[in-house]
């Protein structure tokens, strides 16, 4: 079920109106109404999905009793290893398995040998795997490393895994935050549920009026690059750079507003990335969820940055080319992951990979400086055009779409026939950064005015432009859907 369906906009108030109404005195009857909900948003799509999450779900339930009652440290381990081989094993399979062996055959050709492809399968990715694998998978790892105790309470714990918000594209959530909350019984309040409709709101502003009006001209563009002069190209991919933050923050938005209406506080997930001034800022800033469990999960287990130099830098390339396989199956991806190592190397050489970890740029002025405007010029640059190997269907594409920017620059500077509507989508991205960087010290309060009446006018600009950019004939599915 998509946020931005019909479908999901009668089942959330019906959802929301009886869990306050009828569950909202009993912890049980709260959690064993929000599993069922959740059950049934996530087997909208597909109701066979929901063996597997059941299957996950059950396995680390019980992993990490097991994990916690052991007496040896070996016994301990084996249990881990139970719950990281089979979620690793349930995503290897549904992700990864046709790119392996396809990869294995054209690895195999390029010795001289020709093997007929008779081992690939068709399989369909269920929605949210790579999401939900993870989220159990680091309940089991906390258990073991003594960060928190198991729950008895498998309703709970199902209802922790499946909460359908953040279901199908995260946050990812720890179970250190989320499941007290799922724990303990929630109480309606006025204040948080308004906050969360008003997430809501700017989650889907930016997806329906950012990501979705940019996407057909960003599909046209990549298809058919070949067609087009660079200054169309480059286009292309700033129009990708807000389609996806758009898509991507906007889903996390109306999770976390969503998970507000029932009382829950998920984690940050965007904090205004594009306004970094490096690249490690920016992934303190993009997909937060994923990169502080990289961080935790594989990064500092493996020596982090305090075990030498050149363990550093293995680390770091591990760190971020693991991070880029998780979202695809292709190369393209790998490759992605691994032009974010190189930019973030320099500054773990100089060590000022930290340099802005709790500061924000203009922090106690108004516009940046010079300085910090150069470094975020400079940074989204980098990020703009490591894009175009996340955008592309193969390196053949990405290489092409490249080669064709610094070669085809004799043909018209401005060539697509969506003609004078792409000067109307550069101004709504101005407008849009421009807001963005109003509110910048504060990612969950997208409308903080003193005044009413200017938020009612914000309110109200919102839901036109929702209304005028809404296109019923394009692919509405979120990106991030498909990792």
């Amino acid at each position: 079920m998509l946020f931005n369906s019909l479908e999901y906009i009668i089942f959330l108030p019906v959802v929301f109106f009886v869990y306050w109404l009828f569950f909202n005195k009993r912890l049980q009857a709260q959690n064993l109404f929000l599993l069922i909900a959740s059950y049934f948003f996530y087997g909208f799509w597909d109701w066979r999905f929901l063996f597997l999450i059941l299957a996950s779900t059950i396995v680390d339930f019980f992993v990490g009793q097991c994990i916690y009652s052991s007496t040896s440290e070996k016994e301990k381990k084996n249990w881990l290893w139970l719950s990281i081989l089979f979620n690793i094993g349930l995503l290897g399979f549904f992700k990864y398995y046709n790119f392996f062996i396809d990869s294995w055959i054209d690895l195999t050709s390029i010795f001289g040998y020709s093997i007929q492809n008779t081992w690939t399968l068709k399989i369909i990715l269920p929605v949210g795997i790579s999401f939900y694998t993870f989220q159990t998978m680091s309940y089991s790892l906390d258990i073991y490393h003594k960060r928190i105790t198991p729950t008895k309470d498998f309703i709970s714990f199902a209802t922790f895994v499946s909460f359908f918000p953040q279901l199908v594209a995260g946050p990812i959530e720890r179970a250190s935050n989320l499941l007290p909350q799922i724990l303990d019984r929630r109480v309606f309040k006025y204040s948080q549920t308004v906050d969360g409709l008003k997430l809501i709101l700017w989650g889907f502003f930016k997806k329906l009026v950012i990501a979705d009006a940019l996407a057909p001209i960003v599909d046209d563009i990549f298809m058919n690059y070949h067609q087009y002069s660079s200054s169309t190209l480059i286009t292309g991919v700033f129009f990708f750079t807000f389609q996806i933050y758009g898509d991507f923050s906007g889903y996390s938005d109306i999770a976390i507003g969503t998970a507000k209406l029932f009382g829950i506080e998920l984690s940050p997930n965007f904090k205004f990335p594009y306004f970094s001034r490096n690249i490690a800022e920016f992934w303190r800033r993009w997909h937060i969820s994923l990169s502080r469990w990289f961080r935790d999960y594989l990064y500092i287990p493996l020596g982090g940055s305090k075990a030498g130099t050149w363990i550093s830098i293995r680390n770091v390339f591990i760190i971020f080319l693991v991070s880029g396989f998780w979202h695809g199956a292709n190369w393209t991806f790998i490759i992605w992951g691994g032009i974010h190592a190189l930019l973030f190397l320099p500054l773990l050489l100089t060590n000022s990979n930290r340099k802005y970890v709790s500061s924000i740029v203009a922090e106690r002025t108004t516009l940046p400086s010079i300085k910090e405007f150069f470094q975020i010029s400079t940074t989204f640059i980098l990020v703009m055009f490591s894009w175009i190997f996340f955008r592309a269907s193969s390196l053949t594409h990405a290489f092409g779409y490249l080669k064709t920017i610094f070669i085809n620059t004799n043909s018209a500077p401005y060539d697509h026939p969506s003609g004078y509507r792409m000067i109307d989508y550069f101004i709504i991205i101005i407008l849009f950064v421009i807001y963005e960087y109003r509110i910048r010290k504060n990612e969950r309060a997208p409308f903080n005015f003193k005044s009413r009446y200017v938020r009612f006018l914000i309110y109200a600009i919102l839901l036109l432009a929702m209304l005028l950019f809404y296109d019923d004939q394009i692919d509405r599915s979120f990106i991030y859907f498909q990792f």
